[in-house]
């Protein structure tokens, strides 16, 4: 339920900072703004990473009639804005809005046919006028769909971003569970939806001898989706991603994908392979920084990624956490 759009995480970081100093020897947050957590010590360094920001949108611009336009922060489907509710997060509390386009009713043949783009949207926040606009929200407030969460049925949840909130909810429950003769940091990273910037800086500052990601990862099993695409279900375990972005991002090194494989065969943990054609992690930017670091991703199959809502299943969310904690204790030891 918390806010958090890249570059504007203070209310989730302060979320991951207590969690985490529960649990963790000590913990911190740096000037770019990840939450770094250390437990444990020995001649190993490993490094688990989950971005906290999510997408959302800016104000850019207030019309005369009080209207809100705004640039997108991540990537998101232009088609899933129109007459969403938003939440505009300024230095004055919550602002309520909704996203209002030209009625149908209004619009020539010709309109109608055409895919609507973000620029033609704004947000309606019930002002008359630029000043009264003004007076409650200013240039550069970030805004995030309004929050949501809850259970869709037995197992499968939902949420306003699961993407990356899983992750961090796996991050806490592997470092209360961990127990590894190695140095163990925990970094919940800022700014991973605009370009995986806090993972470079913090991996570059740790310089682990290992590191895992935790994210999410499309899932297959909805209308639409060919099996040619991804054949990942929600349910059927913890996604180990092989490559992302074709080769663009990171490609895991055969020697980390057979540890996790291994770790994941030897204690009966549900998962699933993914090769990622489009999409990047944290674990990209993790494993180019210095000389090159040992890096594995480890997701959870996620519906309706990057939209309003997303759909998740707590099975996958357990195994994830499972699979991480004994990966940890195999490259302790390796």
């Amino acid at each position: 339920m918390a806010s958090g759009v890249s570059g504007y995480e203070r209310e989730i970081a302060g979320i991951m900072k207590n969690e985490l100093g529960r649990v963790c020897d000590e913990v911190h947050v740096d000037d770019f703004g990840n939450v770094v957590a250390r437990k444990g010590s020995g001649r190993k360094k490993i490094m688990i990473a989950a971005h906290m920001d999510e997408i959302g949108l800016l104000v850019k611009h207030v019309s005369k009639q009080g209207y809100i336009y705004f640039i997108k922060i991540g990537g998101i489907d232009d088609r899933i804005l129109l007459g969403q509710r938003v939440i505009v997060k300024t230095k004055n509390g919550d602002v309520p809005g909704i996203i209002g386009l030209k009625p149908p009713h209004l619009q020539k043949e010709e309109e109608r046919k055409q895919l609507v783009k973000y620029e033609d949207m704004f947000i309606d926040i019930g002002c008359s006028g630029r000043e009264e606009t003004l007076g409650r929200v200013a240039l550069g407030d970030p805004v995030i769909f309004e929050p949501n969460a809850g259970v869709l049925h037995d197992k499968l949840c939902y949420g306003k971003a699961p993407d990356n909130r899983v992750g961090c909810y796996a991050l806490i429950r592997v470092m209360e569970k961990v127990s590894a003769d190695a140095e163990i940091y925990a970094v919940a990273t800022a700014q991973e939806e605009v370009g995986l910037k806090g993972a470079r800086i913090s991996s570059f500052k740790i310089n682990p001898d290992f590191a895992l990601a935790l994210d999410t990862t499309v899932a297959g099993d909805t209308p639409g989706i060919k099996e040619t695409e991804t054949t990942l279900e929600l349910g059927k375990g913890v996604a180990v991603t092989l490559i992302e972005a074709a080769g663009r991002g990171i490609i895991v090194p055969e020697k980390v994908k057979d540890m996790i494989i291994a770790a994941a065969t030897e204690n009966n943990i549900k998962f699933q392979l993914d090769v990622v054609e489009g999409g990047m992690t944290d674990g990209a930017m993790i494993s180019m920084n210095r000389d090159g670091i040992l890096t594995g991703v480890l997701s959870v199959p996620c519906r309706y990624i990057h939209s309003a809502t997303g759909v998740f299943h707590l099975d996958d969310v357990a195994a994830a956490i499972d699979l991480t904690v004994k990966v940890i204790e195999k490259s302790a030891v390796n």
